[in-house]
């Protein structure tokens, strides 16, 4: 991991700036349940539309030469559709809110975790006081939200936690490898894309011909472009400038950003 202060800079500035991206996303995507488009129309919307700008990209620069095929399956898994669908069926059951939360508030914890089991990184006090302060923050938020939260809001909870275990292990990996932009715009576009899109576009329901236009484009701009290209590549500058602990731990205030826009 790079040390110089002005890597520290906009590695910092990368993750404070993914707090405002993603807190926008997360009520963005809740509030497509009224648009009329289904999960699978939003992960489309992720892969393909991303794709656009991506391949022509990929095929100049050729990032798969310097990946081994097991690390393009692994990160193009945890990056794909399984992810980004248990957190899309999690804003059917459950507020924006709670997704910080249990995608954003849990992520610190969980990282050092896994990065524990996988890598044998050892954390240290200070990281571990911290993700524990920061879970317990998690836990209290979604405590005095429960009162007003919808009776199976438990089950999008889950599928949060389960959004935030891919996407800590994503953020391991990308330090890990030292992943390039270019690498993993080609893992988490071009091959979702290749392998999504035609599962999508002939046997998963749609709503995309019946959708209002303003709504359509909302998603559309959003899911299309923001979180696979911009997001990604944020996250990756961050983790890889200052560490992992350092940019889970800012992502955690991920959750009062969107409380504070979703009101």
């Amino acid at each position: 991991m790079s040390s110089s202060p002005s890597s520290q800079f906009t590695g910092y500035a990368a993750a404070w700036t993914i707090v405002f991206v993603w807190s926008f996303w997360l009520i963005v995507s809740r509030v497509a349940n009224d648009s009329g488009l289904t999960i699978y129309d939003l992960a489309a919307m992720r892969y393909g539309l991303a794709s656009l700008v991506a391949l022509p990209l990929c095929l100049y620069y050729k990032p798969w030469r310097g990946l081994r095929l097991f690390q393009i399956a692994v990160l193009s898994f945890i990056l794909g559709p399984v992810y980004i669908l248990c957190v899309f069926t999690g804003f059917h059951f459950a507020p924006a809110a709670h997704g910080g939360i249990f995608m954003n508030g849990v992520l610190p914890l969980i990282s050092i975790t896994f990065a524990l089991l996988l890598f044998q990184a050892k954390p240290s006090l200070r990281q571990v006081m911290g993700a524990a302060l920061i879970l317990l923050s998690a836990i209290v938020l979604a405590w005095d939200g429960s009162v007003t939260s919808e009776p199976d809001a438990w089950v999008g909870d889950l599928l949060f936690v389960i959004g935030a275990m891919f996407f800590a292990i994503y953020v391991i990996l990308s330090e890990r490898w030292q992943l390039s932009a270019m690498q993993i715009i080609f893992c988490g576009t071009v091959v979702n894309a290749v392998l999504y899109l035609p599962i999508w576009a002939l046997w998963l329901p749609s709503g995309l011909a019946d959708a209002p236009m303003g709504p359509l484009l909302l998603q559309a701009v959003y899911q299309g472009f923001v979180p696979n290209l911009i997001g990604l590549l944020l996250i990756a500058h961050a983790s890889r400038s200052i560490g992992t602990a350092n940019t889970s731990s800012i992502l955690a205030a991920v959750p009062g950003a969107a409380a504070y826009w979703g009101r």
